[in-house]
């Protein structure tokens, strides 16, 4: 099975420390912390990331270029913020995002069966 890599990102111990207790609980998910924006970008840098999450303790400014820089490498990432302290919700919002994003990427298929087309078949109906 392939494992989902993701990148936790905070910058103090107790903000960061719920969100891994949590992620952890998923055996197919796998865990890469920072602590500070530079080491957060190092590391996307050196790993192909599924998904970034963002603790509450990032303010709106290291958010924004964070987003940029991630979004401009690998478009299809998905970067999401802590914005309360429900596990459940938080849990919840994760899976959906991945399940979306699995979703968005699924093949699609669209043919037409022409294979009739010319064939001078004279059927007719009385």
């Amino acid at each position: 099975m392939i494992k989902t890599e993701m990148l936790v990102f905070g910058k103090k111990e107790n903000a960061i420390l719920p969100i891994i207790d949590l992620l952890n609980n998923h055996q197919d998910w796998v865990l890469t912390t920072a602590s500070n924006d530079e080491e957060a970008i190092e590391k996307f840098h050196q790993r192909n990331f599924d998904m970034v999450v963002l603790a509450g303790d990032i303010n709106n400014e290291e958010e924004r270029k964070l987003r940029k820089i991630f979004t401009l490498q690998n478009p299809d990432i998905i970067i999401l913020k802590q914005q309360n302290d429900n596990d459940n919700f938080w849990g919840n919002e994760i899976i959906a995002a991945l399940d979306k994003q699995r979703h968005d990427k699924r093949p699609s298929f669209s043919f037409v069966d022409d294979a009739l087309k010319n064939a001078g078949l004279n059927i007719h109906v009385q």
